[in-house]
Order: C-alpha cells, then sequence, then structure tokens
C-alpha cells in the first residue's frame, strides 16, 4: 500500500490511491511505453549491453546482515533511497491480518528524535520527494533527493528503523484510517471486492489467501503491543537491504551507512513463510452481488512464480494476449465482437511463491457476462489448438525486453528492478530474466496454455450488479 499513492501500474500492492494489490506486474505497465521503443527493438532483438543490466551493480554488507546495492549513474546530481523490508503481508499471523500495511503507515509517526510526520516535511523542504508500498512479501520505503544530501535518508531511515515510537493514540487513529481505505478500495469497489475474494478462494492454505491491507476485523482488533512486537522482530538489519541508485560515491555512501546503520543489532528472524498451496483439483467458483453498472469476471489460474523455467513463455503468452489494441482479447472480443468494454491477461512470476495468471473482463452494456466468459475461453483455445506465429512471439518479446530495458532509465527504477529481483533471490537474476524471455519459442507458449489453463485449475469470480434499493 502506498502512503501517497505511488503508481503501481499493477504491481499488485495496494496504495492508497491504486485499485488493489498483490506485487509484480510492473513489467506490464512499463510495456504501454509507446510504438518508437518497440519498433526500435523490433529490428534490434538483442540490444547491446542488454545482458549486461546488473554490471552496474556493487553489493556490500555490514557485519549485522544490513545488505547495500549501490548502482553508480552520474548523469543528473540525484540520487534515490529505497530500504526493503523482508515482510509483507504473508508473514502475518491469522487474525492479524494487515499489520505489515498499518506498520508502513505508522513508520510516519515518528521517533524520539523526529515528531509525527516531520519525515516527510524534512524531505520536501530538501527538496525531495518520498513515500512507501507495502506487497504480500515486503514493504518499501524511499526517497528521491539531490545527491549532495542522500545522508538524509539514510539519517532519517536508520532512526526511524531502531526508534519508532509507536504511539498508541496515534495508532488507533491510523486504524481508523486504514478501516476507512478499506471500505473505499474494496467494500464500496465492486471490481476490487470480486478480485479479493476471488484470490481468497483459489488460495485455501498459502497466506495469499487474505489481502495486503487485512480483513476489517483483524485491522480493528490490532492493538498496539501486536504492532510493536511485529516491528521489534520484522525491521531489523538482517531482515532488510538497502538500494541506492544516482550520483553517488559508494565509498563515502558506506561510511555514512556503516555510522548509522551498523550499531543496530540484528534479530536473527529468518521466518519463512513454508506452506505450500495443495493442486486444485476443480473449478471453484463465486458470485458477489453488488450495487454496479455491468456485470464483471475474472479468471485465476495457478503457475509457477520465476526464476521456474516456465515463467518466461508465461510472460509472452499474456503479452500476446494481452498487451495493446492489436492483442488478441481486445482485438476480438472488446473491439470486432463488441462483448466487453475491456478484457485482459495478466501474469507476474515476480511473487517468492507460485501466485496466478489473470483474465478479466467488463461486459458491454446488454452483453451477458456469460457470452464474455465463453469468448475468453474461445481464445485460450485457439492458442492451444494452434501455436502462435514465429512473428506474434517475436513481437512480444520485443514488448517486453524494450519495457524491461528502458523503464530502468531512472535513477528510482534501476533501484526497483535491483531491489524486485534480491526479493525473488538475487538482483543478478536480471540477467537471467531477459536471456530467459528471448529463448521463448511458439510451441512454449502453446504448451503453457495446455498445461496450466485448465478447468480444473481454475477459480472464477463473477460480479453481478444489483440496483440500489434506496
Amino acid at each position: 500500500m502506498c502512503r501517497k499513492g505511488f503508481t503501481s501500474a499493477g504491481f499488485y500492492f495496494i496504495c492508497r490511491i491504486c485499485p488493489f494489490g498483490g506485487f509484480f506486474d510492473i513489467l506490464v505497465g512499463m510495456r504501454r511505453l509507446g510504438f518508437l521503443l518497440i519498433l526500435f527493438l523490433w529490428f534490434v532483438p538483442a540490444v547491446a549491453g542488454a545482458s549486461t543490466i546488473t554490471s552496474a551493480v556493487k553489493e556490500y554488507r555490514l557485519k549485522n546482515g544490513l545488505k547495500v546495492l549501490i548502482v553508480e549513474d552520474h548523469k543528473a546530481p540525484l540520487a534515490t533511497f529505497q530500504i526493503w523490508y523482508r515482510v509483507g503481508s504473508v508473514n502475518e499471523p491469522a487474525g492479524r491480518t494487515g499489520m505489515s500495511h498499518l506498520l508502513e503507515h505508522m513508520m510516519f509517526k515518528g521517533t524520539p528524535k523526529y515528531g509525527s510526520k516531520q519525515f516527510s516535511n524534512i524531505i520536501s523542504r530538501n527538496g525531495g520527494t518520498d513515500n512507501a508500498f507495502t506487497t504480500k512479501e515486503y514493504t518499501t520505503y524511499f526517497q528521491t533527493i539531490a545527491s549532495d544530501r542522500i545522508n538524509i535518508s539514510i539519517e532519517l531511515e536508520a532512526d526511524r528503523m531502531a526508534n519508532l515510537l509507536l504511539d498508541p493514540k496515534e495508532v488507533a487513529a491510523e486504524k481508523n484510517v486504514v478501516m476507512e481505505e478499506r471500505r473505499m478500495r474494496y467494500e464500496d469497489e465492486p471490481q476490487s471486492a470480486v478480485y479479493e475474494d476471488a484470490v481468497a478462494a483459489a488460495f485455501k492454505a498459502h497466506p495469499y489467501h487474505w489481502p495486503v491491507i487485512g480483513w476489517m476485523s483483524d485491522i480493528a482488533s490490532i492493538q498496539r503491543d501486536d504492532l510493536y512486537k511485529y516491528y521489534r522482530t520484522s525491521y531489523s538489519p538482517d531482515n532488510a537491504f538497502i538500494v541506492i541508485s544516482g550520483d553517488v560515491q559508494p565509498e563515502s555512501i558506506l561510511t555514512k551507512i556503516e555510522k548509522e546503520f551498523g550499531n543496530i543489532a540484528p534479530t536473527n528472524n529468518k521466518a519463512r513463510v513454508n506452506t505450500v498451496e495443495p493442486e486444485q483439483q476443480g473449478e471453484r467458483r463465486i458470485y458477489v452481488k453488488k450495487e454496479a453498472e455491468l456485470p464483471y469476471i475474472t479468471m485465476l489460474y495457478h503457475v509457477p512464480n520465476f526464476p521456474h523455467e516456465d515463467n518466461f513463455a508465461l510472460d509472452v503468452l499474456s503479452t500476446i494476449l494481452s498487451d495493446g489494441r492489436s492483442s488478441r482479447l481486445y482485438k476480438n472480443i472488446v473491439y470486432e465482437k463488441r462483448l466487453a468494454l475491456n478484457a485482459s491477461a495478466e501474469y507476474s512470476g515476480f511473487y517468492r511463491n507460485p501466485f496466478l495468471f489473470t483474465f478479466s473482463a467488463t461486459a458491454a452494456p446488454g452483453k451477458p457476462i456469460e457470452d464474455v466468459e465463453k469468448a475468453i475461453y474461445e481464445e485460450i483455445d485457439r492458442i492451444k489448438k494452434e501455436p502462435p506465429s514465429e512473428t506474434e512471439v517475436q513481437k512480444a518479446k520485443n514488448q517486453i525486453e524494450a519495457s524491461f530495458i528502458f523503464a530502468q532509465d531512472s535513477n528510482y527504477s534501476k533501484a526497483l528492478y535491483a531491489g524486485m529481483f534480491e526479493m525473488m533471490g538475487d538482483w543478478r537474476l536480471m540477467d537471467k530474466y531477459l536471456e530467459g524471455i528471448r529463448k521463448v519459442k511458439p510451441a512454449d507458449v502453446q504448451a503453457m496454455a495446455k498445461k496450466y489453463l485448465t478447468g480444473d485449475n481454475k477459480t472464477v469470480g463473477v460480479l453481478i450488479p444489483i440496483k440500489n434499493s434506496k
């Protein structure tokens, strides 16, 4: 959840102005960069230097376990500081869902040294911007500021890692803020409510079952002591890493980080999620009746996560089905048949455990949602019966590669990508991703549809509009 509205582009984390969450469809959003980038890569499929993205990253580690990644870029006198904590909604105990996100909010409520809201005010007075987001698997705080003032970020983040107040009155007030956020973003937003219920039905064992924002009754039940214990066990140097990108000198930066963070003791909290979601053995279907104008459907299929060998072809499959107006779903269901106002297929393998391949569509006025669902199945069956052409696959791979490379043109996104892959296991996996995408063949794409887009592996959520009775 972003504190002030960081645009996720489909990261599936939730934020104060983003619709709903879970991480890592940034590549989907970044793919929509424009025709010229795609055209460029169409003629130059293997961009020079693309396989050496990680060569700019330098890794260091403090004695207390805090890892530091630095990406030097001296094009402009700016730098981005990000600190990633390996804790998200999957780490929350049953009955206390939403603690990770609530704690994110509370991280801006002050320490003995800096009072409530002073963190953002200090960054702003120094010409910088700051924000944060919570996902199912981690919580990230970041600032972009003039590079000669990056020490401010280091000092402030070290202070709140070790000295957060968590004043009981502030906790009580912020719980009400989060509960209202939940009402607005889920309970009063019909399509978000359907997606939330469908994900909960798709996962019966794994903690992906519950939403990042938490269930309403759980949020209400969180006490200050619960939150403080969670903070003390989760927010420690050995459960975090820093990424800095921009106009910085590693030696001086490391000296400052060592000074501010080096004396913070590790907790040795290595608790990880061990639950494995059992194989689904039949279709699950839920219906949600809410006041709405049009029917909506979402279809969820269990799929593996990166760096599983199937990840790359699944990514290409989603791009062929649903990237731009020439994609299969838009062209056939929205434009030609005019059954839906929108239709999409989204895949993100950037979770630490297997997640979902998602189809969604909003029916056009007067069109039955059953016809929309049938049309989506027809597109799935078509790719199962006949693999996509070499041209179609190459275009999709070029789109993915273009977004991946050109999206890293800012200090923020360079740091973000390094952090993404570090969370997946190692920032060096960035190179493995593009290597895998380039190897995908049409037969691989067809094989993924046959393997995963099956009836027994599917959970369907349907929105049934009802009229306001008032």
